[in-house]
């Protein structure tokens, strides 16, 4: 997927909020954190289990198995047990609509 897709509303979450939705077989959890949209694969990097139901502190979420640490803004562990990073996804804002871009592929 290298073109823009349509997520969600700009209006649809409120600060702290997540929501997860699926882009080409992929989970990807799309934050609001400090009124910035922010996306990373729904995929905890230590043992491959979903991570957006975790709790938000601040710009990072914690993995609700394992309380690994990871950037919402980045994809970047913050702490162990999980190593990798988590794959950042590209957002932007169009026509009142959160878009996210997968460039992997390109």
């Amino acid at each position: 997927m290298s073109d823009w897709v349509n997520v969600i509303d700009e209006t649809a979450l409120a600060d702290g909020e997540n929501i997860v939705i699926d882009i080409d077989g992929a989970d990807v959890a799309v934050f609001k954190v400090e009124g910035g949209f922010y996306a990373i694969e729904d995929v905890c990097s230590h043992d491959g289990g979903e991570i957006a139901s975790g709790e938000l502190d601040g710009d990072e979420i914690i993995c609700p198995r394992h309380g690994a640490r990871f950037c919402v803004k980045t994809g970047a562990v913050k702490s162990p047990p999980a190593y990798e990073n988590i794959h950042c996804f590209s957002v932007r804002i169009g026509n009142g609509k959160v878009q996210v871009r997968d460039d992997r592929w390109d």
